[in-house]
């Protein structure tokens, strides 16, 4: 049986990263519950895909605390979070192989392994795709299977870093409506993105950074009506800049 106790909250406290001799975060703060669709936003160089992969575990802060309700976010020797990119990485192998590597390196058994698969693919449409060669598929397909793939881990929380940021329109509406089904379902996703209609219409709360720090962190509706900040109304007005 499945362990139903929850990561959530993620809380982080004075998050701090330093590259090229330079503090590229510093002093980030906010906690993320359970469910709802958490968008982070801001100019490029602001922290956005940053703090979305200290939070993820990729990389090790230089001060403050990423905290799970379990340790390191994980149960019973699962890894309760996920993480897609704005170019997902593909393995040599096909699509349905590129499910699996994940679910084995996950320590899912052979049986599971196919049944998750296969269930991840039909999900979403993929299972045509099964036996393509993943680096063949388009852009959008490619971005398809990776959540897919991101899927059939059953994590509780999701971060997405500008995952239709190379798409087309027809490509990007289809991640969208992915995205909305997952958090349907109850997956707690966090997103970076740049495009400001899409953050107006997949948000619940937005995050929004500026130079390396959190700025404002208010309810998507509240935000967009009316943001407290000079950097945010500039933002918004498309005339901030670096």
């Amino acid at each position: 049986m499945r362990d139903t106790t929850s990561v959530l909250p993620l809380a982080v406290t004075g998050l701090a990263f330093d590259g090229g001799g330079k503090r590229l975060v510093d002093g980030i703060g906010f906690t993320i519950p359970r469910g709802g669709l958490t968008v982070l936003i801001g100019p490029n160089g602001s922290g956005k895909s940053l703090t979305l992969r200290l939070c993820h575990g990729l990389l090790t802060p230089s001060a403050g605390r990423v905290a799970w309700a379990a340790d390191h976010g994980v149960i019973a020797g699962h890894k309760r979070h996920a993480m897609v990119f704005q170019k997902p990485v593909m393995l040599r192998r096909s699509a349905l192989a590129n499910v699996e590597h994940a679910l084995a390196a996950a320590g899912a058994g052979w049986s599971e392994r196919r049944t998750r698969t296969r269930e991840a693919l039909e999900r979403f449409g993929l299972t045509d795709m099964a036996e393509r060669p993943a680096r063949l598929m388009s852009g959008g397909e490619q971005q398809r299977l990776a959540i897919a793939r991101a899927w059939a881990l059953r994590p509780e929380i999701l971060f997405l870093d500008e995952p239709t940021s190379q798409l087309d329109p027809g490509a990007t509406r289809q991640i969208e409506q992915m995205i909305l089904a997952l958090k349907a379902e109850g997956v707690t996703l966090v997103m970076a993105t740049h495009d400001m209609g899409q953050a107006r219409r997949l948000a619940d709360r937005v995050l929004f950074l500026h130079r390396g720090r959190l700025v404002e962190d208010a309810a998507a509706e509240t935000f967009f009506a009316g943001p407290v900040s000079a950097e945010a109304r500039a933002f918004i007005a498309g005339d901030l800049v670096w």
